[in-house]
Parts: structure tokens; C-alpha cells; sequence
């Protein structure tokens, strides 16, 4: 497998990206399919490089300096539910069992994450509160920001806590 220093651990259709091939991201995702009509002859491709589960990652602890984590944030139960546009586009949660898959993705990101690497994490509150998302992960997070058109598109950093404390005022020119 090939070592970047950036994963992408949910890409979907690589949206928000400037370069959705950038050299520098491994690109992973459980799904994988190509100019998939999703809606009125609109077509939608998930291309991962590696495709895996967040919640079972096959990389070594502390592989990366930067994790991406954007989960699907639909919640669904039934077939007819799983089978629209924005679930091809987006992904969903199975509505019973959302809380651990999160949990499971937090605690995956953060386990391939190196000491003192970056968690930016994604999340839009249409059906969960981001606060009920905070609350699956023990990691705090360090500063946030709302966007989108209603402003419930919400980007957060984390930072894995480094091994090294960090210098003091005293020693700071050691």
C-alpha cells in the first residue's frame, strides 16, 4: 500500500476537494462505483484508492499525519430509504446502531492518526446534533466553524495529543 501522509477515511465523491487526485491523500472508502446515474441522468462516482471500513481500518497505529473524517450523517431504516440520491451520494447510518459506527470511526481515525497529527472532521446536523456526535469521542476538539446555506455544515480540528510535552515558557530556546 502506498504511504501518504493524509487519509481521506470516508472520500465519497472527493466534493470538497480543490485536486481530487492530490498525491498527498490516500483516498479510502467502503464503496466504489463509476458514473452511477443517481438522479434525472446526473451521474455520481466514488473512486477510493484503497476501499475499507472506517470503523476497521488496515493501515498501522499512527500511519498519518492528517486524518479526514467525513461519516455519512443520513439515518436510515428501511430498503426504499437506502436506495435515493443523497444516500448514493452521501452514504447513511443505520438508524439503530449510528452511535457505535461513529464511535468506532472517531476511535479508528485517531488510532492511525501520528502524535501531534490533525483530525479535520465534518459533519452536517440534518438529522444529529453535532453535540450527540461529540460526545462518541473522549478526544477534545481544538476550534470549529458552521457553513453551508443553513449552517449546519459543521468542520472541526482535533489534534492527537503529541508524545513529547510541549516546551514551557522556560525552556522554550532549549
Amino acid at each position: 500500500m502506498i504511504q501518504k501522509p493524509i487519509l481521506d477515511a470516508a472520500c465519497g465523491g472527493k466534493m470538497f476537494y480543490f485536486d481530487k487526485n492530490d498525491p498527498r491523500v490516500l483516498f479510502q472508502d467502503i464503496r466504489s462505483f463509476k458514473d452511477k446515474d443517481i438522479y434525472n441522468g446526473r451521474t455520481f462516482s466514488v473512486e477510493p484508492d484503497v476501499v475499507a471500513d472506517f470503523t476497521s481500518m488496515p493501515y498501522p497505529d499512527d500511519s498519518f499525519n492528517m486524518v479526514v473524517f467525513d461519516p455519512p450523517h443520513l439515518k436510515y431504516t428501511s430498503k426504499k430509504e437506502t436506495k435515493g440520491w443523497q444516500v448514493e451520494k452521501y452514504g447513511w447510518l443505520p438508524r439503530g446502531c449510528w452511535r457505535e459506527i461513529i464511535e468506532k470511526g472517531f476511535s479508528e481515525c485517531f488510532r492511525v492518526l501520528r502524535p501531534g497529527g490533525f483530525l479535520i472532521f465534518k459533519w452536517n446536523e440534518t438529522e444529529i446534533k453535532v453535540s450527540e456526535i461529540l460526545k462518541l469521542t473522549s478526544e477534545k476538539p481544538i476550534f470549529g466553524h458552521i457553513s453551508g446555506k443553513r449552517a449546519n455544515t459543521h468542520w472541526i480540528c482535533f489534534m492527537k495529543n503529541p508524545t513529547t510535552p510541549p516546551l514551557s515558557p522556560e525552556n522554550e530556546n532549549d
